[in-house]
C-alpha cells in the first residue's frame, strides 16, 4: 500500500517512518481495497505531555475514513489510529458482503 507521510513543524527520523510503513501494511489484511493512505505527524505547542498529534487518511473505493489521535509518543498515536481504522474496515468489507 502507498503511503504518504508528512510531518508537519519537525523532521521524521527513518525508524518513525518505518514502523508507519509496516503498521499501516497491516491494514491491507482486514480490507484489501485501500487505495492509499495519508499519515499528518503533529506536534502541538502545549505544555501537556499528550502532545503528538496523528491523523490518517484512508481511501477505499466509494468511501474514505479518517481518524484522529493524541497521545504521548507517535508510536502509540499511530497503533491506536491503525486499530481503530481496522474496526471500521472490517465493519465495512462486512457491509460490503452483505449486500454483494
Amino acid at each position: 500500500m502507498k503511503v504518504n507521510a508528512q510531518s508537519v513543524n519537525f523532521v521524521a527520523d527513518g525508524k518513525l517512518m518505518d514502523f508507519i510503513q509496516k503498521r499501516m501494511d497491516k491494514l491491507e489484511v482486514f480490507y484489501d481495497k485501500v487505495i492509499s493512505s495519508d499519515v499528518y505527524l503533529k506536534v502541538d505547542n502545549t505544555s501537556a505531555k499528550e502532545n503528538k498529534m496523528v491523523e490518517i487518511k484512508v481511501l477505499v473505493p466509494r468511501d474514505k475514513f479518517i481518524v484522529k489521535k493524541q497521545c504521548k509518543t507517535f508510536e502509540e498515536a499511530i497503533d491506536s489510529a491503525c486499530s481503530s481504522l481496522e474496526r471500521q474496515l472490517v465493519k465495512k468489507k462486512e457491509k460490503s458482503r452483505a449486500n454483494a
